[in-house]
């Protein structure tokens, strides 16, 4: 299912709220939320980098909150 634009906002709020706001800003500001296709949320990082930060970092914090994220249509 591809993410609305509101769907996108939702999500980067849940993660700000997760990571905290400085690492969001340092972090999160330029990945782009994309789709969820078979429980699987797939998210894009400007840079291979990034990229990898986010995963060593934060990939048990995104893996671990999947219900709580708000992907499904209000």
């Amino acid at each position: 299912m591809k993410l609305t634009e509101i769907q996108q906002q939702a999500i980067q709020a849940r993660i700000g709220q997760i990571v905290g706001a400085s690492n969001y800003d340092g972090l999160f500001a330029g990945v782009v939320f994309s789709e969820v296709a078979d429980k699987i949320l797939y998210a894009f990082a400007p840079t291979e980098d990034l990229a990898t930060e986010i995963e060593d970092n934060y990939a048990l914090h995104l893996r671990s909150s999947p219900a709580r994220l708000p992907v499904l249509p209000v």
